[in-house]
């Protein structure tokens, strides 16, 4: 039997939950707590402000929160790993991709 229980994950005896206002606390989704998408700026897709201090609000966003976008949100992956290696030149993929991996034993 195929089940997709790994996409959703509710943490109610958080303190903060839910962290963020909604109508429908029985479909927020606390798999992404800190949302990845958060590093890819104003190209997130997602319902943000920034402050006059120019720092991304995202209160009102619930785009990582709801059970139906975590295949939205998986498939933004190669986007966050682009950011990642445009800032700090590692490249990112499946370690046994990568022949530099630190990861990888000697004995490979």
């Amino acid at each position: 039997m195929k089940t997709e229980k790994y996409k959703y994950f509710q943490h109610r005896d958080c303190e903060f939950f839910p962290c963020h206002e909604t109508d429908d606390p029985d479909n927020f989704n606390c798999m992404f707590c800190y949302c990845p998408l958060y590093t890819l700026g104003d190209r997130c897709g997602g319902n943000f402000t920034f402050t006059k201090d120019g720092i991304k609000n995202c209160k009102d966003c619930l785009f990582p929160h709801l059970r139906e976008n975590y295949d939205k949100l998986m498939a933004r992956y190669p986007e966050i790993a682009a950011v990642v290696a445009a800032n700090t030149g590692e490249k990112h993929g499946p370690p046994d991709s990568r022949p530099d991996d630190p990861q990888k034993s000697q004995d490979d």
